[in-house]
């Protein structure tokens, strides 16, 4: 008997009831826009109620168009001057280090992660781990490293139960108390052969014949100029408030509650594929960091490791010397690197193998990083939301008397997904970011060719973080920031219009 394939889909963006594709803020500006022009008419005259439905009228066009990423020209025109007051204030350059531009003479993270803290303590199962203090926004984030045992020679039944066993974890997050965010962070990068030298160095035989060790030498010599290292980064944010305007707790307090919460955590992500999960400890941290602002230290850093020696690295001196952001990218020490983010999730239904090439190395591309962001929803709150996004979705296909073929699917979408809620199925608010980094800003635009038609091979619809290339790369970074605690303009408001 041949064996179905497994497809997921049916992702949902959120959506509010509205007008004319307008969300219900949108909807609102319009009709007090008509009550205003109504009130001109009869104060000041039909030229004047002109005059104010023309600037109304201008006003909620700029809600009305949207690119194929669904950007509307205000959003648009926001990014642009953002970006035009970032630069007339010097923000789009950074200079540290004791000659450098920062009064605290240190190598400081720059941008959203220069409030950063970092602090380690130890687990129930007395294993060090890292702890990360945001305080501008109030969280906690712990980052576990794992070793994924790959796809490769697996049966599909093991596949489908390990793609599962993720969807469990991640809904079950929404249980877990204080929980933000979540993100899973895939690096690819060239790997320096300093771990198979010394590998080789160590088990070889001083009688071995003088063709082995020749064949052994060549092998050491030639095999890491075309090979890859694939490492995997999970970070959990937590809040630091148990509640809305309960005192934020110190460092310490939440070590202590995560202490006996991060063994369940670690053994949840075993079952997922993802291998042995260990938490990330402040060195290791600090490591990840350094090598993703400055990738020429990484062969330093892996050297040093083979001689059994440990990089000293404090947290205040991880970030970059110099760095530089543009309209479309971002220039950090000895590398040039490019994120996008993905505006639109695969449409119809997608097999495990999606994202299979996306994730894989690159010969165009020297350093390769995509994060997938979550936002788990607790099941109090996403009852509410997935009636009020069905409630949307009728609306917009009532709102007309021959509703479009998408409004009428996605009514279908919405009344599935409020099923499949109401029948224990957890909630969760998803994203993706990749970064492209290049060693030479020639080779930039062949990386950013070769990430577009990854993105086609992974049906994802992904748009460069344009004005905002330095946040975008310190949000792929597995350091649990979440980029919508940083908006001046809150993303439900943005959602509305």
């Amino acid at each position: 008997m041949a064996r179905q394939v497994r497809t997921y889909g049916n992702w949902r963006k959120p959506t509010s009831a509205g007008l004319l594709g307008l969300g219900s803020v949108g909807t609102a500006l319009l009709l007090g826009g008509l009550v205003l022009v109504v009130v001109a008419v009869m104060i000041s005259g039909i030229i004047a109620a002109l005059i104010v439905a023309t600037a109304i009228g201008v006003s909620l066009l700029l809600l009305v168009v949207r690119d194929a990423h669904g950007k509307n020209a205000l959003s648009r025109i926001g990014a642009r001057s953002g970006w035009a007051l970032s630069r007339a204030k010097g923000e789009a350059s950074y200079r540290s280090g004791p000659i450098g531009r920062v009064p605290w003479a240190t190598y400081q993270l720059p941008g959203i992660a220069a409030p950063t803290r970092l602090s380690e303590h130890s687990d129930s199962h007395g294993r060090p781990f890292a702890l990360l203090l945001t305080p501008a926004v109030g969280s906690y984030t712990v980052v576990f490293g794992t070793e994924p045992d790959g796809a490769a020679l697996v049966d599909q039944e093991q596949i489908d139960s390990w793609v599962a066993e993720w969807g469990h974890w991640l809904s079950s997050l929404g249980d877990e108390q204080g929980i933000e965010a979540a993100s899973v962070t895939i690096e690819t990068a060239p790997d320096s052969g300093t771990r198979l030298r010394r590998e080789v160095a160590m088990n070889i035989d001083p009688n071995a014949p003088a063709f082995a060790r020749a064949v052994l030498e060549e092998t050491v010599a030639d095999y890491p100029e075309g090979s890859s290292t694939v490492k995997a980064f999970v970070a959990l944010t937590f809040q630091s408030s148990l509640r809305t305007g309960a005192r934020r707790r110190a460092p310490d307090e939440m070590a202590r509650e995560l202490a006996a919460r991060l063994p369940g955590l670690t053994a949840g992500l075993q079952a997922t594929g993802a291998g042995a999960a260990q938490p990330l400890t402040a060195q290791e941290v600090c490591e990840i960091v350094r090598v993703a602002y400055d990738p020429a230290v990484a062969v330093l850093i892996d050297e040093a490791h083979a001689t059994g020696e440990t990089p000293e690295l404090s947290w205040s001196d991880v970030g970059p010397a110099a760095a530089r952001a543009s309209w479309g990218g971002y220039r950090h020490d000895s590398a040039y690197s490019t994120t996008w983010a993905m505006t639109v999730a695969p449409r119809g239904s997608v097999q495990s193998s999606v994202l299979a090439r996306l994730l894989a190395p690159h010969r165009d591309i020297a350093r390769k990083r995509v994060t997938l962001l979550y936002r788990p929803i607790d099941a109090a709150r996403a009852a509410a939301l997935v009636e009020a996004d069905l409630s949307a979705a009728q609306f917009r296909q009532t709102s007309s008397s021959k509703p479009a073929a998408r409004d009428t699917l996605a009514v279908r979408a919405a009344a599935a997904t409020a099923s499949e809620e109401a029948s224990g199925a957890g909630l969760v608010n998803f994203g993706a970011l990749v970064t492209a980094t290049v060693l030479d800003a020639e080779h930039e635009l062949d990386a950013r060719a070769a990430v577009d038609n990854l993105a086609a091979t992974a049906r994802l619809r992904l748009r460069p973080v344009y004005g905002s290339q330095d946040s975008a790369f310190a949000a792929a970074l597995p350091l649990g920031l979440v980029l919508s605690k940083h908006l001046r303009v809150p993303s439900e408001l943005r959602e509305k219009l």
